[in-house]
């Protein structure tokens, strides 16, 4: 069972790797929401947290204050003035 449930974490790391490597940012976050999620719930977690950290991470950054994220329209703008 263990190792049925290691492959499933392998393929779909594989599978979602190109994805991942596209979107810069999005590696971090699902990094972090894996690790939080393997430490709360073990390997369901690390799944679960990966895949919410990926999804939602960036939004969740901005929401937090941790990322800058005003939008590129209000830059330019201020920047013309």
């Amino acid at each position: 069972m263990k190792t049925l449930a290691g492959c499933a974490v392998l393929a779909a790391g594989l599978i979602l790797a190109p994805v991942a490597a596209s979107a810069n940012e999005r590696v971090t976050d699902a990094a972090l929401g894996g690790l939080a999620g393997a430490v709360v719930f073990g390997p369901v977690g690390l799944v679960a947290g990966g895949v919410i950290g990926y999804t939602a991470g960036p939004k969740i950054a901005c929401k937090i204050g941790a990322k800058d994220c005003r939008r590129r329209k209000y830059r330019r703008d201020r920047a013309r003035n």
